[in-house]
């Protein structure tokens, strides 16, 4: 069994309300020197090791990500 991380966030030209809202309450608590907050979604998947990189992006890419508005990481770490 193989560990894959699948990080989404959306694409930088997209407006990110909800990152905006949590940048906005950083200064409100007094933290500074935070520029910009994308927030997004973080997948952890238990996969067999017969399934290659290409079924890994496709799934990202039809599954677990909008890929008109978000963009997409994957990456084995075990």
């Amino acid at each position: 069994m193989a560990r894959v991380i699948v990080d989404v966030l959306p694409k930088a030209e997209i407006l990110d309300p909800q990152g905006q809202a949590v940048a906005r309450a950083m200064g409100r608590l007094g933290v500074d020197g935070v520029a910009d907050v994308r927030q997004g979604k973080h997948f952890e998947l238990e996969v067999d090791d017969t399934v290659g990189d290409a079924e890994l992006e496709h799934i990202a890419g039809t599954l677990l990500a909008n890929p008109v508005i978000e963009e997409w990481v994957v990456r084995r770490v075990s």
